[in-house]
């Protein structure tokens, strides 16, 4: 089936390998794939491609099972500490000394418990398992016509194999990739891939050079797009993960998920807090057996490490963490962003870049005229999206569209060659069709001309449809509005009786170049050069603004010209004009922009529009700046990976793009240090939006592909979401901040007091690990979840981004979380020490001389109220702050210091607390020695202010 030569070029090339087959004529790519474009593949041919080929499906990498992430989570350093001290512990309960009435086990049960809930909440976060390719899958059709055997057959899409030639049809999703061998009028949304919204015109005749980009390949077909009109013949070329569809699918699981900024943080803490328990430990028992080197004494000492260990873990933060993260999500979402993976909510508190498509996200994605060039006037037009509301104004005076014969005309053929739908819908203008048909409805509208009314007066006979050769289109109206026929038969002009009017719109250059006269006012002149040179810079005046530019214009004509004589019809025409338009930025969006500014977030533009266009905009916007360096996907093409590093600090618009490098964009900035949010709505995208820090998918105009590689969906497709969401994350991050600090002040307290209980000669251990437990879930766990939703003050945007690499303790914190916890643990052992001797001399010795170590604790739980109370503001006092704009703090603190007093005074939880009775004057002593620490932070705060203002003055 054929030549020689194409059977050793398929031996040394495999098929759907090797090939840039758009470079290809139809019949050499038929010869290589030893195909026949009228019978198709033989069965026995298919039989064997398929060995070879395998399936035309997407192919999913191993990832991790599901116990393989369960066994993960125990990895953690931190719960491998409490699984140490939950064994130790058990071992102390079988073969150590017993109080009394001990129940044995509890606190290993109560560690285990802890233990198992931390693991299975971990779980929970890492299983959410990714759709992506799932999704993908699902962009392929089940069933496809091809040709074998000589005959037309249905099969399933999965096999296909290089080498059978495909029949396409409108409404059909194609399967694999191939290579054109007949059109008739084929239209093909490859939106999935390329993300432009419009439908591309297809062409079997031509060959493309190597270097054309995936959304120029007008003689190739891709997989997972979807055929708008016409039919066509395709040959096959690649198929699984071979199509640009499994490239996609390939980039998309090469790309390993990075910890983000917080959890790197968490791992970090986690070591430090375990090595400083480790040495803190050493020491107590290297100290304790060197002052009373035997085995009662050292089994105490054991206790007292295991009390310290467990003090030391902060049990109750991944839960805080967790609840934090998912309150912030549920703020976002009324701010129109979906949070699909909790982590990314402190994420994007980091975010240093945002990379945003233009149209729909910057902009409306609604087409809106902008300007007019007739022959007597350039007008500017008002109004906003597509409501058919606005001025036409000339040097700031207002025109009158009936007053202008030539610029009636020239509304008129927008409105009559148009495809294009205006319509009410729920009280908003929309369009059904092309943006930019709608746009022209809309001008139209402003000058009172409406569609139905003027195709009733000149209906549409015959048309000259759109091609990408031509880049025009015709359309053929009668005239049978009895007024304008009698208003044309009293004014002399080429259009006396003639039936027919032809009305073409294109592109100005090519439209201007099929013109012999000019309407000017009522009056048919012909067409100088010099009036030619004037409407082509007018043309690059507007396309330098990045207007989108179309030229009008028209004939009369005596009769209806035949199909496919649109070369000789459209030819000794009357030009009208130019008309220019936008898609108008979003109102709200130069607004987010300056916040960005402000914020310390540098803003990138990255559309698949024209140079000129995007420059336009993104200096509209403030995104970039005149002069500044734009970058065009070709000239990406040039760059190594190290070269483009060295411009991507300077470059804030990226032109002509396509999915591969905006993967490249991210990772370069990425290699910069940059904390990276990308936005994207197209299968293509799928890869960059996982690379991306924070990938951002549309919720409106989005593929499910791009939906389940984000993080984040904004349901509005709104730049200023991101931003808006950008400000909650510092929010949240700031919280975290806020609570990390309170808990493990705390913490620090707790494990310097049971330090020191052996070190002072004191009897037992002060704090039992169930009573930690207690403490680190409950008494310091409730409040800090209602730290976790202090709102945020309004210079959180005037600030820039956190280094995304600062250490957990960074700006203050590990200097406060010492200090706290060392006068924390000084208040707490003043009273433990005072609270010893007194029980001691009080009961005589006997079992309720240990509620002195009820009194720690209950010490310890009250000042972490304090803490609560006072933590909300560094500087402001607690007085000072507004106890309503956070009232979960207050209900809090009374709630917890309820629940303790409960511990105390009811006898079944005493018991299993291991607590004892204390009389209301020694609760009365403990609450006085807690407030200590909230006058202590209180007297902090004054002394700040003070500092600051010896500073400034």
């Amino acid at each position: 089936m054929s030549s020689s030569t194409g059977t050793d070029l398929a031996v040394a090339k495999p098929a759907g390998e090797s090939y840039a087959w758009h470079t290809l004529e139809a019949e050499r790519a038929t010869d290589v794939l030893q195909s026949d474009r009228t019978s198709g593949l033989t069965s026995a041919e298919v039989e064997e491609r398929l060995q070879r080929y395998g399936f035309n499906e997407l192919q999913e990498t191993g990832g991790r099972s599901g116990w393989e992430i369960l066994l993960d989570q125990f990895k953690n350093i931190m719960l491998l500490m409490l699984i140490a001290v939950a064994v130790i512990s058990a071992i102390l309960d079988v073969f150590g000394t017993k109080q009394p009435g001990e129940i044995p086990f509890k606190d290993a049960i109560a560690i285990g418990v802890v233990v198992v809930l931390n693991g299975l909440l971990g779980y929970i976060q890492e299983s959410r398992a990714e759709k992506a390719l799932a999704a993908l899958k699902g962009l392929s059709s089940p069933k496809v016509r091809v040709l074998r055997d000589g005959k037309t057959v249905e099969v399933d899409s999965k096999e296909l194999v290089p080498g059978d030639v495909m029949l396409l049809e409108a409404g059909v999703k194609i399967s694999a990739d191939g290579r054109l061998l007949e059109v008739a009028n084929l239209q093909i949304r490859e939106a999935a891939l390329t993300g432009e919204a419009h439908a591309v015109n297809k062409q079997a005749t031509l060959q493309l050079p190597d270097d054309t980009v995936l959304g120029d390949r007008v003689n190739m077909v891709y997989e997972g797009t979807e055929v708008v009109q016409g039919r066509g013949t395709v040959l096959v070329t690649g198929t699984g993960m071979k199509t640009e569809l499994g490239k996609i699918a390939t980039a998309l699981q090469s790309v390993e998920a990075e910890p983000t900024p917080l959890q790197k943080r968490m791992a970090q803490l986690g070591n430090t807090l375990v090595t400083g328990a480790m040495i803190l430990v050493l020491l107590v028992v290297g100290l304790g057996m060197l002052h009373t080197p035997t085995m009662s004494n050292f089994e105490n000492l054991v206790k007292v490490s295991l009390s310290m260990a467990v003090a030391v873990v902060p049990e109750g933060l991944p839960a805080v963490i967790t609840v934090t993260l998912a309150l912030g999500t549920q703020r976002m979402v009324k701010r129109n962003a979906l949070i699909r993976k909790l982590p990314a909510v402190e994420t994007l508190g980091s975010v240093t870049t945002i990379c945003s498509d233009k149209t729909g996200t910057l902009t409306q994605n609604k087409m809106v005229v902008q300007a007019v060039a007739t022959a007597s006037n350039s007008l500017r037009v008002t109004g906003e999206g597509y409501d058919p509301i606005g001025e036409f104004r000339h040097q700031d005076r207002v025109v009158s569209a009936p007053d202008q014969p030539e610029l009636q005309a020239l509304l008129l053929a927008c409105v009559l060659c148009n495809d294009a739908i205006l319509q009410r819908d729920k009280g908003e203008w929309a369009i059904l069709g092309d943006p930019t048909e709608g746009a022209l409805l809309s001008l139209a509208g402003k000058a009172g001309l409406e569609k139905d009314q003027q195709s009733s007066w000149f209906p549409r006979i015959a048309e000259f449809p759109f091609s990408s050769e031509r880049k025009r289109m015709s359309t053929i109206c009668e005239v049978r509005n009895e007024d304008l026929v009698n208003f044309l038969a009293s004014h002399p002009s080429p259009l006396t009786a003639h039936p027919y009017l032809m009305f073409t719109k294109g592109s100005p250059e090519l439209t201007l170049e099929r013109c012999t006269h000019i309407q000017t006012g009522d009056r048919i002149k012909p067409l100088t050069d010099e009036i030619r040179l004037n409407i082509l810079d007018r043309n690059n005046q507007y396309a330098s603004k990045g207007l989108r530019v179309l030229g009008f214009a028209y004939k009369a004509i005596a009769s209806i010209p035949p199909e496919g004589s649109e070369e000789t019809a459209e030819n000794d025409l009357t030009w009208l004009g130019l008309v220019g338009m936008l898609d108008a930025p979003r109102p709200e969006v130069r607004e987010a922009v300056a916040k960005c500014r402000t914020a310390g977030i540098r803003p990138v533009m990255i559309t698949g529009d024209h140079q000129l266009t995007a420059q336009a905009v993104a200096e509209d916007l403030g995104i970039a700046h005149p002069g500044d360096l734009v970058l065009t996907g070709r000239e990406l093409e040039k760059l190594s990976m190290p070269e483009l590093e060295a411009h991507v600090d300077r470059v804030s618009v990226y032109a002509r793009v396509s999915p591969e490098h905006k993967l490249q964009i991210v990772q370069a900035l990425q290699h910069k240090n940059q904390i990276v949010a990308m936005t994207g709505d197209g299968v293509n995208d799928a890869p960059a939006l996982k690379q991306a820090d924070i990938g951002v998918a549309m919720g409106i105009t989005g593929t499910d592909v791009s939906k389940e590689a984000s993080d984040m969906v904004l349901l509005d497709d709104n730049f200023s979401t991101i931003v808006s969401a950008t400000e909650e994350g510092r929010v949240v991050y700031i919280n975290i901040r806020r609570f990390i600090r309170y808990i493990l002040g705390s913490n620090l307290g707790e494990v310097l007091t049971i330090a020191s209980a052996p070190l002072l000669g004191l009897g037992g251990v002060p704090l039992s690990p169930l009573q930690i437990l207690w403490m680190n879930l409950v008494t310091d766990g409730i409040p800090a979840l209602a730290l976790a939703v202090e709102p945020g003050r309004p210079i959180v945007m005037q600030q820039p981004p956190k280094n995304p690499k600062e250490n957990i303790f960074a700006r203050g914190l590990g200097s406060y979380m010492i200090r706290i916890g060392i006068i924390l643990a000084i208040v707490t052992i003043i009273l433990m020490v005072w609270a010893y001797h007194h029980s001691q001399a009080v009961q005589g010795g006997g079992l309720s001389a240990d509620r002195w170590k009820t009194m720690v604790f209950t010490t310890l739980c009250l000042a972490q109220m304090g803490h609560a109370i006072a933590i909300r503001s560094n500087t402001r006092l607690a007085i000072q702050v507004d106890p309503f704009s956070n009232p979960y703090i207050l209900i809090s603190v009374v709630l917890t210091t309820l629940l303790q007093l409960l511990l105390i005074y009811v006898p079944p939880l005493r018991s299993f607390f291991s607590t004892h009775y204390i009389p209301p004057i020694e609760l009365l002593i403990c609450f006085g020695f807690s407030s200590l620490v909230f006058v202590w932070i209180e007297l902090e705060k004054l002394f700040i202010r003070w500092q600051r203002s010896r500073q400034h003055s």
